[in-house]
């Protein structure tokens, strides 16, 4: 059954020391087959993955921006959004809300 509820889990086991020096590529890198088996387990309608570079650098996907992507994630969708925090000096709190806004109609 489809879990409805929202499930957060981070693609390094570890958080970095400091936010604004994040853990390396291979770090994320290596977490993206664990997500795809729980994302295939747990069967969710969509992936959200907070921070443009984090989905870039864990999925390859070097040209990717924030919204939906035509990857799928253990069949599931993935939408990206903008990363949340303070550090983020591209996005308004206004954006990163209707960037998380968009995604939730999307979901109808």
């Amino acid at each position: 059954m489809p879990r409805t509820a929202p499930l957060r889990t981070d693609l390094p086991r570890t958080a970095p020391p400091r936010a604004d020096r994040p853990r390396g590529p291979n770090s994320t890198r290596r977490g993206t087959g664990r997500l795809a088996r729980l994302v295939a387990e747990v069967r969710p309608r969509v992936l959200a993955v907070a921070g443009v570079t984090a989905y870039r650098t864990a999925f390859g996907r070097p040209r990717a921006a924030v919204g939906p992507q035509e990857e799928r994630v253990g069949g599931t969708a993935v939408w990206v959004l903008p990363n949340p925090s303070g550090l983020n000096a591209h996005w308004t709190l206004d954006r990163i809300a209707g960037e998380m806004r968009r995604l939730k109609e999307s979901l109808g």
